[in-house]
């Protein structure tokens, strides 16, 4: 099935199936996301989200993308925190699948697109990721897509109450 997959860059009228997948997974998605104010998983809350990532895609800081399954939005794909500087043109590859969509193969298929437009769009030349040490599936995801762990980022993100390691991942473009 992951063979629908598809990604494209996020757009306004995603904010209502982007929020209604918040929704129903919130508990799923709590011990790896940061917390979020309410109005956050509301369409209206995501309309402000989607403002703030188009406007960091305008200021080349972010690459947001919506996953698509069946031309249906089912997730996030966001390349952030990009570095387009000559030296040193990279950037971050976050992602979530919806509950629903999971474990079809859509996530591994996502961060491979995702990875073409860091390289074609983009013209990046390192991918940089991070998971959680106890997030195995998201582990796998990177693996499939050729990252490799390089380091253990101690005490990195509070989540879900407390401070949580983070295990970082690369990957050079290109190779």
């Amino acid at each position: 099935m992951a063979s629908s997959t598809r990604i494209r860059l996020i757009e306004p009228t995603d904010a209502a199936p982007i929020a209604a997948h918040r929704v129903r997974d919130f508990e799923a998605f709590r011990p790896w996301e940061p917390a979020q104010p309410a109005d956050f998983f509301t369409p209206e809350g995501q309309a402000e989200h989607i403002d703030s990532l188009l406007a960091g895609y305008r200021a080349g800081a972010v690459w947001p993308g919506v996953v698509l399954g069946d031309d249906q939005v089912i997730g996030q794909v966001t390349v952030g925190g990009i570095l387009p500087q000559p030296h040193l043109r990279r950037g971050s590859v976050g992602y979530w699948i919806a509950s629903v969509a999971q474990n079809l193969g859509h996530a591994g298929h996502a961060v491979g697109l995702v990875l073409q437009v860091m390289t074609d769009e983009l013209g990046l030349h390192r991918a940089e990721a991070s998971t959680n040490l106890e997030n195995l599936p998201s582990q796998r995801v990177l693996r499939r897509n050729g990252f490799s762990p390089y380091g253990v980022a101690h005490s990195s993100i509070f989540l879900d109450g407390s401070w949580r390691d983070g295990l970082l991942w690369e990957r050079v473009l290109g190779d």
